[in-house]
């Protein structure tokens, strides 16, 4: 089921530089969504600091498509970032700050201590896979449920998930109530539905909406990278690990102490000198030192639009992903 895409007074495109959310957006546009509602919205994974597990240069790449579109981006994160809440120790849960159109609103950070040093693993589990639950979903519903202007308001929330992807994102519905979805209540009534317009795509079907549209891919994805996550996803594969190390040995060493510290490494059964030691570097990003120093820049950029469109080396990877 495809919606009406007038008859909501907002859209939101969830965007993280990400092929899938761009393909999303340019696909709304496509359909004929009315621009004027539609707004960008961008989880900072790693707060307002500096890059942790993230790619210094999704930010920025970010920014540039919203300008290049002339749409409104409103960032979002909880304070200090994945770093913060992985070093939670007998403490509540950080608060979680939006930007909106009126300015900066601070949430939450009242809950129950907890402890947590360690990393999230890969799991089906959002209490064990605490990085999507914590740093993402509860980031955007907190600003959603945050704003006066979404009260007696059709609100449509729009994400990437493909089905193609994994047997759990196959499950997923394309169109459905979203969770923030208060339509029936007696007192703050917020109608938002879920709308993810690539659901049934394929990895080609993505990237030739970006041709269309001569939307450069994330630079991560030049350098062979198949997705656009954080940096250090938990789901990464060993020549990821192994291409990271090379690429960023500082960051990549951090981890590796903190592995040390906790007791407990990223993936279950070896640590990440390990994984890396069993994968290969990209040679694209051996092959192309500019774009390497890209990938670790939060330097603002121009644009995101090129006449130059060239299919990515990491196009049709097989790096690791949510299952």
């Amino acid at each position: 089921m495809s919606p009406d895409l007038a008859s909501y007074d907002r859209i939101i495109v969830a965007v993280s530089g990400g092929k899938d959310g761009t393909a999303c957006l340019l696909a709304l546009l496509e359909a004929g969504a009315p621009a004027e509602r539609i707004e960008l919205w961008h989880h900072e994974v790693d707060g307002a600091g500096r890059s942790f597990m993230d790619w210094p240069s999704t930010g920025p790449y970010v920014a540039a498509l919203a300008r290049d579109f002339s749409l409104p981006l409103y960032r979002s994160w909880r304070e200090g970032g994945f770093e913060r809440e992985m070093l939670r120790d007998n403490a509540p849960t950080a608060p979680v700050v939006f930007e909106t159109p009126d300015g900066v609103i601070t949430a939450g950070g009242q809950g129950p201590e907890g402890t947590r040093l360690r990393f999230p693993q890969v799991s089906v589990s959002l209490s064990v896979r605490w990085c999507s639950a914590s740093l993402k979903v509860d980031v955007a519903d907190r600003a959603l449920r945050g704003q006066e202007r979404f009260l007696n308001r059709r609100t449509l929330m729009v994400t990437g998930e493909r089905a193609e992807e994994s047997p759990a994102r196959a499950r997923y519905a394309a169109f459905e109530r979203h969770r923030t979805d208060t339509r029936n209540g007696t007192r703050r009534r917020r109608h938002v539905d879920h709308f993810r317009p690539v659901h049934a795509w394929s990895e080609a079907e993505v990237w030739a909406i970006l041709e269309r549209w001569r939307v450069m891919p994330a630079f991560p994805y030049q350098v062979g990278f198949s997705r656009l996550s954080c940096a250090f996803c938990i789901f990464g594969n060993a020549d990821q690990f192994a291409t990271l190390k090379w690429m960023d040995a500082n960051r990549f060493a951090k981890l590796v102490r903190y592995e040390k510290d906790f007791g407990c490494t990223i993936k279950r059964d070896r640590g990440l000198e390990q994984l890396s030691s069993e994968g290969t570097v990209f040679q694209a990003a051996r092959s192309r030192p500019d774009l390497v120093a890209a990938c670790l820049s939060d330097r603002p950029l121009q644009t995101v639009l090129t006449e130059d469109w060239i299919l990515p080396a990491g196009a049709f990877g097989t790096g690791g992903g949510p299952v």
